[in-house]
C-alpha cells in the first residue's frame, strides 16, 4: 500500500501527494470512512497522512486511487459546519502553526471573528499569528486601531504582523514566520489573503477577488483547500474566505477552557476550572475585568459565544 499526504481536497476527490514519487494522485475514499465519525463532514482534510492502492481503468493503466486509512492527526482545525449545526468540517490537518489574515478597513475588522477564529486553534495548542493586511490605505485612526487590537492579543501570547501587499511592508517578517513550516492561512474574505501570498509567491497566481461595491464585504475566490509549496521552505494551505463561524458543537466548558488569558486565571477563582466567569463569587476573570487587565472586548465576545451555544441567556443577564 502507498503512503502519501493529502493535498487538495475537493468534497468527493482528494488529491494525494506520493510521499516516495512526489507524483499527484486522483483518489476518492472507500464508503465506510463516511460513517465512521458520523459528526463529520468530511472525512479527510488537507494535511492528512494517508495509506492508498492505485485503481486501473479498463486498459490496465494506473490512473486514480482509494484511500484505505487516514493515519492519526498530531492536531487539525476544524470549524463548524455552516450547513449542520451539530457536525464538525475539517479545514486542515497537521499545521504547525495557523495565520489569520485580517484588516482593519476594507473590509472593517471584526474582532469577534479573531476570537472565534481563535477558538478552533486553541484546543490543539495551535500558534496562531493575526496578520493585518492593507497597511498603505490605513490612516491615523485606522493605525491606532490596529496598535489597540496589538496591545490586547500580543501580551496572550499572539503575534500580530501588519504588511502591505501593495508596498511590500511587512512581508520579509511574514515570509520568515512561513520558512520550512506547514501553515494554514485562514480570513475572511475581501481581507486580501491571496494577494499577500500572491506577492511573496507570484507562482502560485491565487485567485483574488474585488471587495463587493454593495456590501463592503469581500467576494469568496478560493473554493477547496490546497495546500501549496513555497519557493523558500514550508507549505500554505489555502482555506475558502469564511464568513463567519458558529460554535454549536461546544460545550460551555470548551469555550472557557480555551479564551486562554481566562483559563491562566481560573486557577485562582474559588471554583477553579469549573468557573463561568459570570457571576460566581470568587471569579479571578471578573476581578481582572475590573482591573482592567484583561480585555473587555475579549470578555463580551465569550459571553456572546455562550450565550449562542446555550448556556446564558446574555440579553436578560445585562438588563
Amino acid at each position: 500500500m502507498l503512503e502519501g499526504i493529502v493535498i487538495k481536497s475537493t468534497g468527493s476527490w482528494y488529491n494525494v501527494r506520493r510521499k516516495d514519487t512526489n507524483a499527484v494522485v486522483r483518489c476518492r475514499i472507500k464508503g465506510k470512512f463516511r460513517l465512521k465519525e458520523k459528526n463529520l463532514t468530511n472525512p479527510v482534510a488537507v494535511g492528512d497522512v494517508v495509506s492508498f492502492d492505485l485503481e486501473t481503468d479498463g486498459h490496465g493503466v494506473e490512473s486514480s486511487g482509494i484511500i484505505h486509512k487516514i493515519h492519526d492527526r498530531r492536531n487539525y482545525v476544524a470549524r463548524q459546519s455552516p450547513r449542520k449545526l451539530h457536525e464538525i468540517h475539517l479545514l486542515a490537518a497537521n499545521v504547525d502553526q495557523t495565520v489569520l489574515f485580517s484588516t482593519i478597513v476594507e473590509p472593517t475588522v471584526k474582532v469577534g471573528f479573531i476570537d472565534r477564529f481563535l477558538l478552533m486553534t486553541e484546543p490543539h495548542d495551535i500558534p496562531t499569528v493575526i496578520v493585518f493586511n492593507k497597511k498603505d490605505i490605513y490612516d491615523k485612526v485606522a493605525l491606532a486601531e490596529y496598535d489597540y487590537l496589538k496591545n490586547i492579543y500580543v501580551p496572550i501570547g499572539y503575534k500580530t504582523l501588519l504588511v502591505s501587499a501593495v508596498t511590500g511592508e511587512g512581508l520579509d517578517d511574514l515570509r520568515d514566520l512561513l520558512k520550512d513550516k506547514t501553515t494554514l492561512l485562514a480570513g475572511q474574505s475581501g481581507v486580501g489573503k491571496s494577494s499577500v501570498v500572491n506577492t511573496m509567491q507570484p507562482q502560485l497566481d491565487l485567485h483574488t477577488g474585488e471587495i463587493s461595491d454593495y456590501s463592503g464585504k469581500g467576494q469568496h475566490t478560493t473554493t477547496f483547500a490546497e495546500m501549496h509549496p513555497l519557493s523558500f521552505g514550508g507549505y500554505l494551505i489555502d482555506t475558502p474566505g469564511i464568513k463567519n463561524l458558529s460554535f454549536n458543537n461546544l460545550e460551555p466548558m470548551d469555550v472557557t477552557h480555551n479564551f486562554r488569558e481566562f483559563f491562566q486565571l481560573s486557577k485562582n477563582c474559588r471554583f477553579g476550572g469549573s468557573c463561568s466567569h459570570i457571576n460566581e463569587p470568587g471569579c479571578a476573570v471578573l476581578d481582572a475585568l475590573k482591573k482592567e487587565t484583561i480585555s473587555d472586548s475579549r470578555y463580551q465576545n465569550y459571553l456572546k459565544i455562550l450565550d449562542e451555544i446555550g448556556d446564558i441567556n446574555f440579553w436578560e443577564r445585562n438588563e
